[in-house]
């Protein structure tokens, strides 16, 4: 069991890996944990090295890299924040991790908490987690994780004869139609849906 200041420092790269593709370095490390001192990051690395829950290893540029050892987090993945199956809400990015079945445990996938009820129509409930992959297209009936302009929603997606609409699955709620004015992004596309009892 690691310490919490422990824990924080290895989500940290954890969740940087994720978002990067790549480890980060000492700098990166002092600076996202507002550490002082680059002996404070190498103390961390030493101590969690001796507890086998890191590694160094050569990088693609001949230097030392870090790499979290995998048997270490199997069956997690990240936790990006919250989206609405609602109103849209902003994304906000942690660095926590939840368990979830190995089957969808893979680099290009990231869990998300539901907020709202918008969703209920596809058996997706408030409070529910969903994993998503990593996409920036879809196809017309997927179910995604769009931002509009820095905001995140969760709805299915479709081509109408305006443009891209996102639609809800509860009849409260309307359509979204998007704009060609808006900023629109396709974060992800829904793979499963777990909910804890």
């Amino acid at each position: 069991m690691l310490s919490p200041k422990k824990q924080k420092f290895l989500d940290f790269i954890n969740s940087f890996t994720v978002v990067n593709d790549r480890p980060p370095t000492f700098i990166e490390i002092m600076r996202g944990l507002n550490f002082n001192s680059l002996g404070t990051v190498n103390w961390y690395i030493v101590e969690l090295e001796k507890e086998g829950r890191i590694e160094r290893v050569k990088g693609f540029n001949g230097k030392r890299a870090l790499s979290v050892l995998e048997s270490k987090i199997q069956n997690q993945l990240p936790l990006l924040g919250v989206v609405s199956a609602g109103f849209p809400i902003e994304v906000f990015e942690q660095t926590e991790y939840i368990d979830a079945p190995e089957a969808y445990c893979n680099k290009d996938n990231f869990m998300l908490r539901v907020e709202g009820d918008s969703m209920i129509d596809d058996g997706i409930l408030n409070g529910d987690y969903i994993i998503a992959k990593k996409v920036q297209v879809a196809q017309p009936g997927d179910t995604v994780i769009a931002s509009i302009d820095g905001e995140a929603t969760l709805k299915r997606f479709y081509i109408g004869s305006n443009g891209i609409e996102l639609h809800p699955r509860n009849n409260k709620y309307n359509v979204i139609h998007v704009n060609e004015s808006d900023e629109f992004i396709i974060q992800g596309k829904l793979v499963a849906v777990i909910r804890e009892y």
